[in-house]
């Protein structure tokens, strides 16, 4: 096997060209109080900053301040980044979390679409340019977004999580009952597994979407993504699939990554005209 080795970058960022994340707290699902990550972008702007919202993939896990480059590449280019701990993220206690028992896929998306909404009121987000990015459970969560509001405009998913059924029958052992958690028991509960999986109801998206998959990823088929793809292009939804040959659940070649981010950006330019 051939290993690909990338040395050491010698590139520094002064700390004029970092957007340091402000601790943010709104009300959210049932009136409850959320945190969130708020990254102003870098760029002056005359006109309200496009919004980004973004959320931590692994529904019970959390997002964090450190320097996360990927939402440098978008404050750097005059976008704000939203990071939503939303109800059911670790790091709050146990109460905090509960918050998303029997509730994923209605807790985790009304609070992004809440973050939203209160930065578009309280200026600092165009509500003419409202996106949303997700990853595997994240992706979810995005796409639940676009099937429940009409706030965003925009969104991006890679290897999102789109069937829940397909997920209860195939999780691997260490997650086995994670979903019984997360949702509730599939025999007693699974009108609730088909209403909230995004490919059951992909006649409620309405806006432009751009998918990443990778061709070896075992946790998620890429088959589903390209499900996605073709019920939107039945209605001329604007969608774009990005298949990798080599990658699989969670991309690692940093190659693909920046082409990912790349590609992203042109194709919300080419929607939101930022």
């Amino acid at each position: 096997k051939t290993w690909k080795h990338t040395s050491a970058s010698s590139l520094r960022l002064s700390p004029e060209e970092i957007s340091i994340g402000e601790s943010f707290w709104f009300i959210g699902s049932n009136e409850n109080n959320v945190h969130a990550w708020y990254y102003p972008p870098l760029q002056n702007q005359r006109n309200l900053p496009p919004l980004l919202v973004k959320s931590h993939s692994g529904p019970t896990a959390m997002a964090r301040c450190g320097l996360d480059l990927e939402i440098q590449f978008w404050t750097s280019r005059g976008w704000a980044v939203v990071d939503v701990n939303y109800g059911g993220s670790s790091g709050f206690g146990r109460k905090y979390r509960d918050r998303l028992r029997g509730n994923w896929g209605v807790v985790d998306v009304e609070d992004c679409t809440k973050a939203a909404q209160v930065l578009i009121a309280s200026n600092k987000a165009n509500k003419d340019c409202i996106a949303i990015m997700g990853s595997s459970a994240s992706g979810f969560t995005a796409l639940g977004c676009l099937l429940s509001t009409d706030i965003f405009k925009i969104a991006a998913c890679k290897y999102a999580v789109t069937d829940l059924i397909s997920m209860c029958n195939s999780t691997h052992r260490f997650e086995e009952f994670y979903l019984d958690y997360l949702i509730g028991n599939i025999v007693s509960n699974y009108e609730k597994y088909i209403k909230r999986s995004p490919s059951e109801n992909v006649n409620k998206i309405n806006v432009p979407l751009i998918l990443f998959h990778g061709l070896k990823d075992k946790v998620i088929s890429s088959e589903q993504s390209i499900a996605i793809k073709e019920e939107l292009l039945k209605r001329k939804i604007p969608v774009e699939i990005n298949l990798f040959q080599e990658e699989g659940h969670g991309f690692k070649d940093g190659t693909i990554k920046v082409d990912v981010l790349k590609k992203t950006e042109a194709f919300f330019r080419k929607y939101l005209n930022t």
